[in-house]
């Protein structure tokens, strides 16, 4: 069984999109911002031998529903996500997430401590509150972030992928990195090519991350936290919240930079597996 799109789950009137692979005990893929589920296909390759790999698109992204801007509370996406989970018939999960989900993952973990057995954080990041005088930045913000450039428009799906190819996610592109850009994009009705991923989620998720801490309170939950050579965290301060909220934390250092599932994804897939084995 490959790691197809699968049927929509809708949950508070939000259809959620995602992947499925293998049987047995539910494993939750959570890409990050402005990504989509298709990222963790070689990890549901390497795990569904063991375990049932689901990865959602979370609202915003991918094929998933995208609601106005005023609609991405972290809170609620937390929520989108235990609704899903009930909707599949899941009864507890160990929970993967990279980047910016990490937020909405340890906010799951608090709303439904009993849900999550697990959290593997893949270099987390806008995790926790950011001062109100960064809001004038958003906009620079916008145009400097690397990732955000295949927003778009481009005149075609070449032009686009000629900027992808540039960016540090898709550094080598392999076939792997390919096919997670292509599913990604889409043409749009003025005929123009972009990113699945909408301007009001972009705004939305910016303006949460003005408004709403993920980790301010303890969460009992155990937790690994993957940090990337060349990645986002690599001062004792930024790692400092987790090693305070989190009594149940182990670390462990991978090659690659923020996408290690997409530039090294054998190491990551290892890694991920050796945590998972632990948690039996």
């Amino acid at each position: 069984m490959s790691f197809c799109l699968q049927q929509k789950v809708l949950t508070n009137e939000i259809s959620l999109a995602y992947r499925e692979q293998g049987a047995d005990a539910a494993v939750v893929m959570l890409h990050g911002l402005a990504d989509h589920g298709l990222v963790w296909q070689s990890l549901a390759a390497h795990l569904s031998d063991r375990y049932r790999c689901l990865a959602p698109d979370l609202r915003g992204h991918g094929n998933s529903s995208k609601p106005p801007e005023s609609a991405y509370d972290s809170q609620v996406l937390a929520a989108d996500l235990e609704g899903w989970a009930e909707a599949l018939g899941l009864d507890t999960v160990q929970v993967i997430a990279h980047s910016w989900a990490a937020k909405i993952a340890l906010l799951w973990a608090q709303q439904q401590p009993q849900r999550l057995r697990s959290l593997i954080l893949v270099d987390p990041f806008f995790v926790n509150r950011l001062p109100g005088w960064f809001r004038p930045t958003f906009p620079i913000l916008y145009r400097t972030l690397p990732f955000l450039k295949v927003m778009g428009p481009f005149a075609n799906e070449d032009a686009a992928a000629a900027v992808a190819q540039g960016l540090k996610q898709y550094r080598g592109w392999s076939p792997l990195q390919q096919a997670v850009f292509r599913e990604g994009m889409e043409q749009r009705a003025d005929g123009n090519w972009g990113s699945k991923f909408a301007i009001a989620a972009r705004n939305g998720v910016f303006d949460d991350v003005l408004q709403r801490a993920g980790l301010a309170q303890t969460v009992k939950t155990p937790t690994c936290l993957l940090l990337p050579e060349q990645g986002l965290n690599r001062t004792r301060f930024q790692i400092k919240p987790y090693q305070r909220y989190l009594p149940q934390l182990s670390i462990q250092r991978l090659p690659g930079n923020h996408w290690p599932h997409l530039v090294e994804p054998e190491a990551l897939n290892q890694a991920v597996a050796a945590f998972l084995t632990t948690q039996l």
